[in-house]
């Protein structure tokens, strides 16, 4: 079965192409790199000939409110476009736990449009909603480190997850029909996210609890990013995962 992973480069990608080859699959790497432009629409229909399943684990360069939003409404709707050109009969798509939930979050937001843009589109669906992964950890130290050189960050919980638990869901509803719906992974423990990063930066940055801080421009609450029930979990600790890096 061969399978275009759109953002197949990238950290979800590889792992998931890697899956997938394994199994016996055709997994094919769409990127600029390879000569494909989601947002300017470009090399859609040659890379996706042939394809049963579409893939998207795109992401934006520019996490700034209206670039994100402008990256996924264009990026979402060529792959859809191009997808249905090419009889794709399965579109999988990557997203985040809670997105609807935290309308003040610019990047839920523009997630949020993209799932839009998804279930209401020409082909058949699963959306993979994965809650934060363990490997962003220090990007959110360092995004939330202000010129004290500390990092304020809310007590609320995240429910964290491997990125290989995440790949590993992705390649087992490839393996699958649609199911026109949602589909959840998130990692085994809730935690903190101020405990979240600490655990993975120690003391630089140095970690500061603050209730009141906002998460990449929202304020969120214990249950805004964590899974509902029927979630997959994934198998992978946060304490192993910090003690083989």
């Amino acid at each position: 079965m061969k399978v275009v992973v759109f953002g197949g480069t990238g950290l979800i990608g590889r792992k998931l192409i890697a899956l997938l080859t394994a199994a016996g699959h055709e997994a094919v790497a769409a990127s600029p790199s390879s000569g494909v432009d989601t947002v300017a629409g470009t090399g859609l229909d040659e890379v996706l000939a042939g394809a049963a399943v579409s893939v998207d684990v795109t992401n934006s360069p520019s996490f700034a409110d209206d670039d994100v939003l402008a990256f996924f409404r264009a990026s979402t709707a060529h792959i859809l476009e191009a997808a249905s050109r090419a009889g794709v009969g399965h579109h999988v798509a990557l997203s985040i736990v809670g997105a609807d939930r935290v309308p003040d979050g610019g990047y839920l937001r523009a997630k949020v449009a993209q799932e839009d843009l998804i279930t209401s589109g020409p082909v058949p669906y699963t959306i993979v909603r994965a809650t934060q992964f363990f490997e962003f950890a220090a990007g959110i130290a360092a995004a939330s480190t202000g010129p004290d050189g500390t990092a304020h960050l809310t007590p609320a919980h995240l429910q964290p997850v491997a990125a290989d638990d995440v790949a590993a869901t992705l390649a087992d509803v490839v393996r699958g029909e649609p199911v026109k719906g949602i589909v959840e992974v998130g990692g085994p423990e809730k935690i903190g996210l101020d405990e979240f990063v600490r655990r993975a930066v120690g003391s630089d940055p140095k970690v500061v609890t603050d209730p009141a801080a906002p998460y990449f421009g929202a304020v969120i609450a214990d249950d805004s990013l964590v899974t509902g029930p029927g979630a997959r979990i994934g198998g992978i600790t946060y304490a192993s995962w910090l003690a083989e890096r």
